[in-house]
């Protein structure tokens, strides 16, 4: 068992800051299962003797087109695939309960999940100019340094994602009043409303903020690298232990992200169906942007950027302690 760094509260490290969820609503995970996979191929076996392989990703562009391939059985020797569009934040929890088989979540949920899970190389959210933003409406008054969020409410997507992880290494020695976690698709209009003094975002919030009347108080993703030279590691694929042998699970994803860059045009209606923001644009800049040479394979520069971030993070008491080799070594 990993061993704790730091107070727990819960099962879940404290943060000086009150930490609170949203009572709004969040949008339940859709869960599609892709029917006659087996028929046609003319019968057999799938996986688990015939029971489908459970897979939950996020209904954001990068992953429906990673994982177009797998999901509608075009990658040869895959099984069947029943497929959970969730946010972040639910799939960080789930894979807690060994909910799925494979599982997209955040690099910063893993201290708490490799026990049950090995980290594939592939498929995963990682890379240089896509990090966090933190957002704030244009009027506010920070005072002689903007940047300094002492006595604010920040709204964030989730207590467990990578972004609100860079935002504590951030902050450290000077945290936010109140951290509230609400649905992400509410961010930004809660900042431009002023319910929050500022709003952490991800994905294509990168690309729309400006909408909203919001400015980018920080860029966490140049912070990061200026800090360590390494690419900013958000978004992991897991495979189950003992359901999933990991190397095969690798290579139906390896697949699967080939086939989406060999026929871009096979996965956009798929991609559209899914996509929170339909200008296509957005959802091809949002691709370009975060599925790259990391999504086929992490390589070294993105196994060191998993190590430095989950380091850095128990160091800081934010996370359980885990080893270095645990985090990096994908089929230990």
């Amino acid at each position: 068992m990993l061993d704790l760094a730091g107070p727990v509260v819960s099962g879940r490290c404290f943060h000086p800051a009150g930490v609170r969820r949203s009572s709004r609503r969040r949008h339940a995970p859709t869960r599609i299962t892709v029917a006659g996979w087996a028929r046609a191929r003319g019968g057999g076996r799938g996986y688990g003797e015939g029971v489908a392989l459970s897979l939950a990703i996020s209904p954001c562009p990068n992953d429906t087109f990673v994982f177009h391939a797998l999901v509608h059985g075009r990658v040869p020797g895959a099984p069947p695939v029943e497929v959970t569009y969730a946010d972040v934040d639910v799939t960080n929890t789930a894979a807690e309960r060994g909910a799925f088989d494979l599982v997209k979540v955040s690099f910063a949920a893993l201290p708490w999940l490799l026990d049950d899970y090995h980290l594939l190389p592939c498929g995963g959210a990682l890379g240089r100019g896509c990090g966090p933003l933190v957002l704030t409406r244009g009027d506010r008054d920070g005072g002689p340094d903007r940047t300094d969020l002492t006595g604010a409410t920040v709204a964030v997507p989730g207590d467990r994602t990578t972004a609100y992880l860079l935002f504590r290494l951030w902050s450290a020695g000077r945290p936010p009043a109140r951290i509230e976690v609400v649905p992400f698709h509410e961010i930004m209009p809660g900042v431009a409303a002023g319910r929050y003094d500022a709003g952490l975002v991800i994905h294509e919030a990168r690309f729309t903020y400006h909408r909203h009347g919001l400015g980018a108080l920080v860029d966490l993703g140049e912070w990061w690298e200026a800090d360590t030279g390494l690419p900013i590691p958000l978004g992991a694929i897991l495979a189950r232990r003992g359901a999933v042998d990991p190397e095969a699970a690798a290579g139906w994803v390896r697949e699967s992200v080939r086939q989406a860059w060999a026929d871009p045009a096979a996965s956009r209606e798929y991609v559209l169906a899914y996509a929170q923001e339909m200008e296509l644009d957005v959802v091809d800049r949002h691709i370009g942007l975060y599925v790259n040479e990391f999504t086929a394979d992490l390589g070294e520069a993105g196994f060191a950027a998993v190590a430095a971030l989950l380091d850095r993070a128990a160091t800081a008491g934010l996370v359980p302690q885990t080893s270095s080799s645990r985090a990096t070594a994908w089929t230990s």
